[in-house]
């Protein structure tokens, strides 16, 4: 038998690695530019869309006009103006800015917990918001604190105590077992969706707001809600973004990651604790919006891999287009009736959780 060998010099693993890496690395961060291109466009032309049509190019000068160092010659109505930058933008920036938020929080949970069907809602965040929001709907106050209602501010404390209530159960020592927290929030949150629901039928007339918000809109927002909302998101996401190195050793096993040297329980309570800050402030002032934290980050992991130093960013940007164009979708499908957002996203979302759920039959997670 005659064997042939190749005596041609083999390229080194650095070599090889960097052929690989590098084309991908470029890949993810083109990606990440043109999402952002994208979601500037959506966002002018969810603006241009409305009961007065508005050129796209008009809105687009509007918009320019409002940054700094650009001058532009108004050519266009006051009327116009007031209508792009006081009605429609504040509620498309706000359904921008939850729509990240729920779908970084939801790549959070995600790698946490190892589970592609996890969400922000899963340890009690909606079911606690959802509670305090219909205490102050049936408060006979009508108070406004800091430019918002009553109402979004006992959403978001309920929320956090909520939380709170579900990890002082689940922790064990100075051991956070991800199992007994899921069980915990499950448990805790069918309490609060039992209550909800025997105030709801007994609010009398207030059922209707109260039904309304719990499937989540946007109408109404103002730009007092931006500036609320829009600093929790950021820094939430800057901190989750500095752990998504950490985030990819934990898939591992976390018995691993501790010999690596990741402070594992640190690691998990700082990451709970900012997606749900970040979960408390969106669904606030919108209501319950389902889903956006499932579909989203498990769409972007399927679309660019699991990495977390790109499936954070990827899923926050995709997160936000999604939730502009769901929201334009839900003030114009039926104008002048206006659906509730959340309607909507479960549409969408539960025959992509099923697909999941069968995927999850025959493939693992990573």
């Amino acid at each position: 038998m005659l064997i042939m060998s190749d005596n041609r010099p083999k390229p080194s693993a650095r070599e090889g690695s960097g052929a690989v890496y590098l084309p991908h690395w470029r890949r993810r961060v083109y990606t990440v530019l043109g999402l952002l291109l994208l979601t500037g466009v959506v966002v002018t032309f969810a603006t241009t869309v409305g009961s007065v049509q508005i050129p796209f190019f008009t809105t687009f000068r509007i918009l320019l006009s409002q940054l700094p160092l650009v001058d532009i010659t108004p050519g266009w109505p006051g009327t116009t103006e007031t209508i792009i930058l006081e009605i429609r933008l504040p509620r498309i920036i706000l359904a921008g800015l939850v729509g990240a938020a729920l779908a970084m929080a939801g790549a959070t949970y995600q790698g946490l917990f190892r589970n592609p069907l996890a969400d922000p809602y899963l340890i009690g965040v909606a079911q606690g918001a959802a509670l305090g929001a219909v205490i102050g709907f049936l408060l006979p106050i009508d108070s406004r604190g800091w430019g918002f209602g009553i109402i979004p501010m006992l959403a978001f404390t309920g929320a956090l105590v909520s939380v709170a209530i579900v990890y002082s159960l689940a922790r064990v020592g100075k051991v956070l077992p991800v199992t007994t927290l899921i069980l915990a929030g499950v448990a805790l949150g069918a309490l609060w969706g039992a209550i909800v629901s025997y105030l709801t039928i007994t609010s009398g007339e207030t059922m209707q707001g109260i039904l309304f918000w719990l499937m989540g809109s946007f109408a109404l927002s103002e730009w007092s809600e931006v500036r609320v909302v829009l600093p929790y998101v950021v820094g939430g996401a800057t901190v989750i973004l500095l752990y998504s190195r950490s985030l990819n050793v934990m898939q591992l096993d976390e018995e691993q990651a501790q010999q690596l040297g990741i402070n594992v329980e640190k690691v998990k309570l700082i990451l709970l604790i900012v997606s749900t800050l970040i979960t408390a402030a969106a669904v606030s002032f919108v209501g319950i919006i389902g889903f956006v934290g499932m579909i989203i980050p498990h769409a972007v992991r399927l679309l660019w891999g699991p990495d977390h130093r790109f499936l954070l960013p990827l899923s926050l940007l995709t997160g936000a287009i999604f939730m502009v164009i769901v929201d334009l979708v839900a003030r114009t499908i039926l104008a002048p009736t206006e659906i509730p957002v959340g309607i909507i996203t479960a549409i969408c979302g539960v025959p992509f959780f099923l697909y999941v759920l069968r995927r999850r039959r025959t493939a693992v997670f990573f």
